[in-house]
């Protein structure tokens, strides 16, 4: 095996609760973050470069981690955006014909600090338990006592805006200039994937800075306009609720996708909660409340709707709702051309089942233009 002599390494919880293992790739370093684990069996390419996992500390529920290596085009955004990597089995061999480079390899190349032979049955266990929190991995066991103390000075994902760290400085487009329909899509992190399932629709988008006003973005002479997924709490983007709040007003045509759903809630006066510890995952239910179908998603977040508040709102209608813990997974408004769901209809990686609402968002923008 490589690397038979491995640096020992840890994991340290906000609550003192320390998880052992050794450092990938015979490394040195300490790396902070908010402690989350998807339970997905692959695509963990795609997991850590979401910009939605931003600042977090993934924990991979599934044994082997890079037993196919990686695969250049499979990214999400344009480098690794989680913290730090906590894996059971990690494998520095690949078997995968079109893999261009070892998982190790492309994690060196990100600077990603990562440890495996981590009891990870026992931690999710744990988060399950204990919820989502801060935590740290290091080599430093010297450094223990001040590494506690630096935890406790790390900022809560509850009130953290961190749209600003992942979201384009410059506009850009995608697709056909000459397609027949134009949107105007708000980075608040958004995946590559999620771009790539709009244009294929004969669309041709325009991606806008986090902090685009209404003005800016309608002087693109859009015909409907879309709201990301994203990192960090949605209370704090005061920017694009404001943009959600003007979109409807006007009654264009706009779909929000995760942190662009709860967005468009809070726009509506409906509340948002940080989550015990998140739905992230590829398998997870919900059952369209409009057909009555179900469907197995893939989802991707630390916070949720408040349904109470949902319920209540006489102006929003709850289309979808995940069938573990009946949280709010989709909206729609009464009166108004807006729907937003809370999980990920383009699924990289994940299911297909989902993808009629990026064909339900373009018949929305054709009978607005009738």
């Amino acid at each position: 095996m490589k690397y038979q002599t491995r640096k020992r390494a840890f994991l340290l919880l906000a609550d003192g609760t320390i998880f052992h293992g050794k450092s990938v790739g015979n490394q040195e370093g300490t790396s902070f973050g908010e402690v989350c684990f998807n339970t997905g069996m692959t695509g963990y390419q795609e997991i850590f470069t979401d910009p939605s996992y931003y600042g977090q500390l993934m924990v991979t529920a599934n044994v082997h981690i890079g037993n196919y290596g990686a695969f250049t085009s499979e990214n999400e955004s344009d480098n690794v955006k989680i913290a730090g990597l906590i894996c059971k089995s990690f494998s520095y061999e690949y078997s995968r014909a079109i893999a261009d480079k070892s998982l190790e390899d492309y994690l060196k190349e990100n600077n990603l600090f990562t440890i495996s032979d981590v009891d990870t049955r026992a931690l999710v266990s744990y988060i399950r338990d204990n919820g989502t929190m801060n935590a740290v991995i290091s080599t430093d066991f010297d450094g223990i006592e001040k590494l506690k103390q630096q935890l406790q000075d790390q900022p809560s994902m509850n009130g953290l805006e961190l749209a600003s760290k992942v979201s384009t400085k410059e506009a850009y487009y995608v697709g056909d200039e000459k397609a027949i329909y134009k949107v105007a899509a708000l980075d608040i992190g958004i995946k590559r994937n999620i771009l790539r399932n709009i244009a294929k629709r004969d669309v041709y988008v325009k991606v806008f800075p986090y902090n685009t006003t209404f003005e800016e973005m309608s002087a693109w002479n859009p015909d409907g306009y879309f709201l990301s997924n994203g990192p960090g709490d949605p209370e704090p983007l005061v920017a694009a609720q404001t943009l959600a709040k003007e979109i409807i007003e006007r009654n264009l045509p706009l779909f929000g996708i995760c942190l662009g759903h709860q967005v468009i809630a809070i726009a509506n006066g409906i509340s948002t909660f940080k989550m015990h510890n998140g739905h992230r995952g590829i398998n997870h239910p919900v059952k369209n409340l409009l057909t009555g179908k179900g469907e197995i998603t893939s989802q991707n977040h630390g916070f949720a709707v408040v349904r109470e508040e949902a319920e209540a709102n006489a102006e929003v209608e709850i289309t979808h709702v995940h069938l573990n813990d009946h949280t709010v997974a989709g909206l729609k408004m009464k009166n108004k051309n807006c729907f937003s769901v809370q999980y990920h209809p383009e699924a990289a990686p994940g299911p297909h089942d989902s993808e009629y609402l990026f064909d339900q968002f373009i018949e929305n923008i054709k009978k607005s233009k009738n």
